[in-house]
């Protein structure tokens, strides 16, 4: 019980308070193939279909299930109303004028190689956390390009004949997501390096031939023409979501912390086993580093 292997902000059953990994995983616990047969009766009486809440009684059931359902579609007409369509100059670049603690990276490939198979970046965009550009350019290739995949990424040969070379773009990212810090000293709180969030970061760094703390990432969404600032938005979008979920607050919530790490140290084994399972979890810490903690950072 040292430490607890589940975050914070896991979905719980409201009934027997059973961690799930997922909300998936606490909808079959409720209703699936073999729920729990207690939980599932209560569930049937008192439990929201749409966010899985027990209420009180089957009037108050009826009354939030009506506004969940009204705000999944309110949701809904939001992430509908994003798409911005694609700019043909993307030049823009504000990134010495601001100085952001969060921003969303992605990148658009072209093919390379004698089948066009080989991933080359093509276009990049940054934003920031209030969905300003702050960078946003096309990108020249260090080898030729034998499929621009005009389909999916929107772009042509003049677009690349005169665009930023990769290296160019490369060190102006690295310096502006290190923010003056060396790349060995980069830590999750307390830092100046950027928090990067990004929908298949692992690629998009690579084709930029960049390397980045993997304690700065978060989040490791197409039809038609793909627009690298969209992708910025949505995936900004859901990292500030999760960011600004309620979080107890610790001075050290995290198990990894120094000062964590002999806090059952105090106590004898004999009062350990008095205690209640709720109380030694009390005493625990999460394994877990929350997002939401990158709000106190």
């Amino acid at each position: 019980m040292r430490i607890s292997y589940h975050s914070v902000h896991e979905p719980t059953c409201g009934i027997c308070n059973k961690h799930c990994r997922s909300f998936d995983s606490l909808r079959e616990h409720l209703i699936g193939p073999l729920p729990k047969q207690e939980c599932k009766n209560i569930f049937s009486i008192c439990g929201c279909r749409f966010c899985l809440t027990i209420l009180e009684s089957p009037n108050a059931r009826r009354i939030h299930q009506e506004r969940c359902q009204l705000s999944n579609v309110n949701s809904g007409l939001v992430t509908r109303m994003a798409a911005l369509g694609l700019r043909d100059n993307p030049t823009i670049d504000y990134m010495s004028s601001r100085s952001p603690r969060v921003v969303a990276l992605s990148c658009k490939m072209v093919g390379g190689g004698s089948d066009g198979s080989l991933d080359l970046c093509g276009r990049v965009c940054i934003t920031d956390e209030n969905e300003n550009i702050l960078f946003h350019t096309y990108v020249k290739p260090t080898i030729p390009v034998t499929n621009y995949r005009y389909e999916t990424t929107g772009i042509r040969p003049e677009n690349l004949r005169d665009a930023m070379p990769l290296k160019h773009a490369q060190r102006k990212i690295q310096e502006f997501l290190c923010n003056g810090e060396p790349m060995w000293k980069i830590r999750p709180r307390n830092g100046k390096a950027r928090i990067l969030v990004g929908h298949g970061l692992d690629n998009h760094l690579d084709s930029l031939q960049l390397e980045y703390s993997s304690s700065m990432i978060r989040y490791d969404i197409h039809v038609g023409i793909q627009d690298p600032y969209e992708d910025c938005l949505a995936t900004m979008r859901l990292y500030t979501r999760m960011r600004y979920q309620k979080h107890r607050a610790e001075a050290y919530p995290v198990a990894s912390d120094t000062q964590n790490r002999n806090n059952f140290a105090a106590w004898r084994q004999n009062e350990l086993e008095r205690m209640s399972p709720e109380e030694l979890l009390d005493l625990s810490r999460s394994d877990y580093y929350c997002w939401c903690l990158d709000s106190n950072a």
